[in-house]
């Protein structure tokens, strides 16, 4: 079993009528078994060979998640080509980057909206031959010269089978465990994403070890939802699946995901924290709209529950009386909500993509859902490190990953090798040699230690975004980032303080969350901008701020990333604008060159600031927002002598 299209063949076969796809269109789910699975993706790899795809032809893939784009990067590499698939909400300038970049001759799209993109930055780039395209509607009045519905090309396919089945069969013979399997791009947070070139090998290893880790079964069920591009979703949706033989279900759109959920029930199932975050916002607007009783019981349930069921999870002794508590709770109030979230079945869950907020980790983990950490990389094929079941804890992101090996540099820096380790940065040898000595050992960027007595890493932030306050504290920021974001109302944080004198935060507000206490209490608001303005806004962000320092002054080695000052922005930060990534990661450096007067003004004396800030619409125009935003001092903590000595 030594590339994707093999295990293909072997789950045809061994597991011809079991489930391998399902999509929900027009409110319908359509199934389909993996022998079913077979036969399409090798219609479609017989078409592209009519079509004219050479070996090692790099592919782009663009398009939400339909088995019809998963089959296509199975096809393609099938067919002798390497798979690229692109963020789908990137708009047509990244799309350009990338594509100019791998030099796609093909490209496989979604929709309209993906073949209007790939059209605009075609102009400039005469490399790409062939656009192929899933969904029709909208598209007959445009030019088919070089563009193809995908249906008609399976159709072509299995026209020419008689004259080009033997090609393909050489072709997909040719395969070997170092043979390209994907080329995914990085999320570019620091400069220009690269392109990291996957084999075989990596995709397959990573997949065997961490399914065998967890006891992934074929019975599972998982909801594919996450951007193609991403490599957790490359490696939950066909790493792992295709290893496993567990089912890939995709929702009919990001806007009835949560019902989608909650009708399959997924069995695994991973989110990154943004998602977590997101629905418990969700679960806690909800309880404030209930009645007094209800308030009660969720509360009250709550309470026992975060001391209850992470004991009952991790295997520890619980007593006759909290069992029977717990099993009275989960009845009326626990298992209700699970349903809700669309997690009654959940048996393994995880996080990753950045550090997840202890409280938020700490709530899932209450309710008896198994949420885990994982701590990965596009470059480790994501897996470097995994949380065993009973060593879980929100503090550490686990122990290194089956196959992986681990070291921390002499500046503190996390440093990995392992079977999933890539091959190269496409294009790219100076980056390539930088990050992956000849050794094999990869440079994470990011900073942290391994405890002696658990053997858990520890991630600090950033290797980048760790430094010193002016006193000499530790600062690192995404630490003190992570328990703003447990309450509802903030969106995101940005912390400053590196060489400074005092820590200071940017925050957003979550629109829905606040505008939700907005209308129970009669407040009327035109724009986002309002509602982050308003005086009682202002005074709960700063109630949450004060209560984060007073959390975080209780450990001795971040007790210096307590925020003095704070404003809340006039807009959300947006990928669109530049100010995150792909993958919601905050740009930090073009945020701090972007909004640098905001920034001086925090370490200033002023109470409030003017602004004007460049942003970008949904259609693509350009244009400018001001606004004057107050500025507030939040209270701090004096650091002990004690905790200094600590520290």
């Amino acid at each position: 079993m030594e590339s994707v299209p093999a295990l293909l063949r072997r789950n045809a076969t061994q597991f011809s009528s079991r489930t391998a796809y399902r999509e929900k269109e027009f409110g319908i789910w359509q199934s389909w078994t993996w022998a079913e699975t077979a036969v399409e993706i090798e219609a479609m790899a017989l078409g592209l060979l009519d079509l004219g795809l050479n070996r090692g032809d790099y592919v782009a893939i663009i398009g939400r998640n339909r088995p019809a784009l998963y089959w296509s990067m199975v096809a393609v590499q099938m067919a002798g080509g390497i798979p690229v698939p692109l963020y789908q909400d990137a708009v047509a300038e990244e799309m350009a980057y990338v594509l100019e970049h791998c030099g796609a001759r093909f490209v496989i799209v979604g929709d309209q909206e993906q073949v209007d993109k790939v059209i605009d930055a075609q102009a400039g780039l005469p490399g790409i031959e062939q656009i192929l395209y899933l969904d029709p509607r909208g598209m007959r009045k445009y030019d088919h010269t070089r563009l193809h519905l995908l249906e008609d090309v399976k159709n072509k396919g299995r026209a020419a089978k008689d004259r080009l089945l033997t090609q393909l069969h050489t072709r997909e013979a040719e395969l070997v465990y170092d043979s390209t399997c994907v080329m995914l791009y990085t999320s570019g947070t620091t400069g220009k994403p690269k392109g990291v070139v996957l084999s075989n090998r990596n995709i397959i290893e990573a997949s065997k070890s961490s399914s065998e880790f967890d006891d992934l079964r074929l019975e599972d069920e998982v909801l594919a939802y996450l951007p193609l591009a991403w490599v957790g979703d490359f490696i939950f949706s066909i790493g792992q699946a295709y290893w496993t033989g567990f089912c890939v279900n995709c929702p009919e759109s990001a806007d009835t995901m949560m019902t989608d959920l909650r009708e399959i029930g997924p069995t695994y199932f991973f989110a990154p924290p943004r998602v977590f975050e997101t629905l418990l916002t969700s679960v806690m607007i909800r309880m404030e709209d209930a009645g007094p009783l209800k308030k009660r019981m969720f509360h009250g349930a709550m309470a026992r529950a975060k001391k209850v069921g992470p004991k009952i999870l991790d295997g520890k002794p619980v007593s006759g009386g909290e069992k029977l508590a717990y099993a009275w709770d989960n009845l009326t109030v626990i298992g209700p909500l699970k349903n809700t979230l669309g997690m009654s079945r959940v048996r393994v869950g995880y996080t990753a993509g950045e550090a997840i907020g202890p409280e938020i980790f700490d709530f899932y983990r209450a309710l008896g859902i198994n949420l885990k950490q994982l701590y990965g990389q596009t470059e480790a094929s994501v897996f470097i490190t995994q949380q065993p079941d009973s060593e879980v804890r929100p503090d550490t992101v686990g122990v290194p990953s089956p196959g992986v090996e681990l070291k921390i540099g002499e500046s503190g820096e996390v440093f990995y090798r392992s079977p999933g380790t890539f091959v190269e940065y496409y294009k790219n040898p100076e980056s390539t040699a930088s990050t992956k000595d000849p050794e094999g050992w990869v440079a994470t960027g990011d900073a942290g230690f391994i405890e002696e007595d658990s053997g858990h890493l520890r991630i600090l932030d950033r290797a980048k975004d760790v430094g010193k306050t002016a006193s000499g504290g530790l600062f690192a920021p995404k630490y003190v980032e992570n328990k703003l974001k447990f309450y509802p109302d903030i969106l995101e944080a940005v912390v400053f303080g590196n060489e400074r004198d005092y820590c200071t935060a940017f925050i957003n507000i979550d629109l829905s969350a606040v505008g939700n206490w907005a209308e129970r209490n009669n407040i009327a608001y035109a724009s986002y901008q309002e509602l982050a303005g308003h005086p009682a806004v202002l005074a709960s962000i700063q109630n949450h701020v004060e209560e984060v320092n007073r959390s975080v002054v209780e450990d001795p080695m971040l007790a210096h990333c307590q925020i003095a000052r704070f404003l809340v922005l006039h807009k959300e930060l947006d990928a669109d604008d530049g100010e995150l990534t792909r993958t919601r990661k905050v740009r930090r450096r073009i945020i701090e060159e972007k909004f640098a007067d905001l920034i001086d003004a925090l370490y200033s004396d002023k109470s409030e600031q003017y602004t004007e800030t460049e942003v970008t619409y949904e259609d693509g125009r350009k244009g400018k927002i001001s606004a004057t935003l107050q500025i507030r001092d939040a209270a701090t903590l004096a650091v002990s002598e004690d905790r200094m000595a600590a520290e």
